[in-house]
C-alpha cells in the first residue's frame, strides 16, 4: 500500500464524477489517500487563488507521501513560480516523495529542475487518468511500477512515418541510434514555450527533450516549434520525442494537405538533432511515466525505441 497525496495546483476541478472516480479507484488498488483541505477549491478559472494553490503544494510536499499527484492540469502554475517553496518540494524528493503530473505542472517540473536540479515524474493526472471510466492498464502498471520502485524504462513502436529520415542499421549489428546517460526533460510544449527566457527553464544541453500537447492545431505547434528551433534549444538536444498531439481540427479547404506530419517533416529539415514521434504520453489513456531530469539512455533500432533508467 502505498500513500498518495491529492492536490490542486492549477485549474479548478470542474468533472467532479471523474474526480470521485479516480479516489475510489486509487482506493480499490489498495493505496492510502490522502485528499488536500484545497483540493476542491474554486477562484475564477483556478483551483484557489495563488495563496491557496501555494499552500496546497506546501501541504504536498510536507504530507510524506510515497506520491503527491495533481488532480489536474489546465492553467495556474507559471503565475506562482517565483513563489514556489522550491527547498519544501526538494527536501520531499529527498525523501522519498514522487512528485507526478503532467500539462500544466510542466511549469513546476522545469522550475524546479532549473532552481535545484531535483527530478519529478511526467505521469497521469487523478481525474483525466484514474477518474477515467475505464482506465489504461498501461498507465496503471507504469503507475505501480513508479509505486514499488521497479519501473526502469518504456518502449513503444515507432510509426512508419519516422523510417525515411532514419539512416538505415545493419542487420544483425548496432542499434541505428544509441545515446547513453543524456537528461531527459520536457513536458508539454506550449508550456516550455512560456518558459523560453525566464530563469525557470533549465539550460540543458546533450539531453533527450520530450514533447506533448493538445487542443493545438498543427500550425500552432509548429509556431511553438519554432520558438525553440531559433531559440537554440532544439540544436542543444541529442534528440526530440514527440508524444501525443492531438484533439485539433483541421480545416478542409484551408489547411490543404498541412498537417502534424506536415509540422515533423519539416522540423527535421531544419535540425540535425533526431527527431522521433509516437512516444506514449501526453493527454492520452495509455502514458508510459518519464523521470523528468533523470540521466537515461536512448536506442533506437528499426522501429522499436526504447528509454531506459535505473
Amino acid at each position: 500500500m502505498s500513500h498518495i497525496y491529492i492536490y490542486s495546483p492549477s485549474s479548478a476541478v470542474r468533472d467532479k464524477a471523474a474526480y470521485r472516480r479516480g479516489v475510489a479507484r486509487l482506493k480499490a488498488l489498495g493505496h492510502e489517500v490522502e485528499i488536500d483541505e484545497a483540493a476542491l477549491s474554486t477562484h475564477m478559472r483556478f483551483a484557489g487563488d495563488d495563496a491557496t494553490r501555494l499552500a496546497a503544494i506546501g501541504r504536498a510536499a510536507a504530507s510524506g507521501a510515497d506520491v503527491a499527484l495533481i488532480s489536474r492540469g489546465g492553467y495556474g502554475l507559471t503565475r506562482i513560480l517565483g513563489e514556489l517553496p522550491f527547498k519544501k518540494i526538494t527536501k520531499a524528493i529527498e525523501g522519498g516523495t514522487r512528485f507526478v503530473g503532467l500539462s500544466d505542472f510542466t511549469a513546476l517540473q522545469m522550475a524546479l529542475l532549473a532552481k535545484t536540479g531535483a527530478g519529478t515524474w511526467a505521469g497521469p493526472a487523478l481525474g483525466e487518468d484514474f477518474g477515467a471510466e475505464a482506465p489504461d492498464d498501461i498507465m496503471e502498471a507504469c503507475f505501480d511500477d513508479l509505486l514499488i520502485g521497479q519501473g526502469e524504462g518504456a518502449g513503444w513502436r515507432l510509426p512508419a512515418s519516422d523510417l525515411p529520415s532514419m539512416k538505415p542499421g545493419k542487420a544483425d549489428a548496432e542499434p541505428a541510434l544509441r545515446i547513453r546517460s543524456a537528461t531527459l526533460w520536457g513536458g508539454n510544449l506550449n508550456v516550455i514555450c512560456s518558459l523560453v527566457g525566464t530563469p525557470y527553464l533549465p539550460a540543458i544541453t546533450g539531453g533527450i527533450l520530450f514533447l506533448e500537447d493538445t487542443n493545438e492545431h498543427p500550425y500552432r505547434v509548429e509556431r511553438q516549434l519554432t520558438q525553440l528551433l531559433n531559440a537554440g534549444i532544439l540544436g542543444r538536444q541529442k534528440a526530440v520525442l514527440m508524444g501525443s498531439f492531438n484533439r485539433f481540427k483541421l480545416v478542409p479547404g484551408y489547411d490543404r494537405g498541412f498537417k502534424l506530419q506536415t509540422v515533423v517533416d519539416w522540423l527535421r529539415t531544419q535540425t540535425r538533432t533526431p527527431v522521433f514521434t509516437g512516444l506514449p504520453f501526453g493527454h492520452v489513456p495509455t502514458k508510459v511515466l518519464l523521470p523528468v531530469g533523470q540521466k537515461v539512455d536512448l536506442m533506437v533500432e528499426g522501429r522499436d525505441a526504447l528509454i531506459y533508467w535505473g
